[in-house]
């Protein structure tokens, strides 16, 4: 079973930056395929970014060059720093992580990101 906790979400004025981490629990995580989605009022839930075990990166065209994922797997830790933040980056991120492959298995509850002046 593995458990993820979200953190650093907030307000913040658009051009604002904001960076979330997501702490682990259980076992292989430097193997897991880690990643974030959102998902805004009214809207479907959207993958922001992943990266896999070996590193591979994928973002969503919509943050590509604002947003970075990285990953501390000595921390069994995932963030995603998310700079030049525009009011339809609001949402509630979600962290994920496969377990067998890189499908998101497990969710976390979510940190509400609200971007507005």
């Amino acid at each position: 079973q593995v458990q993820l906790v979200e953190s650093g979400g907030g307000l913040v004025q658009p051009g604002g930056s904001l960076r979330l981490s997501c702490a682990a629990s259980g076992s292989e995580f430097s193997r897991r395929t880690m990643g974030w989605y959102r998902q805004a009022p009214g809207k479907q839930r959207e993958l922001v970014a992943t990266i896999g075990g070996g590193g591979n990166i994928n973002y969503a065209n919509s943050v590509k060059g604002r947003f970075t994922i990285s990953r501390d797997n000595a921390k069994n830790t995932v963030y995603l720093q998310m700079n030049s933040l525009k009011p339809e980056d609001t949402a509630v991120y979600f962290c994920t992580s496969g377990r067998y492959t890189n499908v998101p298995y497990y969710w976390g509850q979510g940190t509400q990101v609200t971007v507005s002046s």
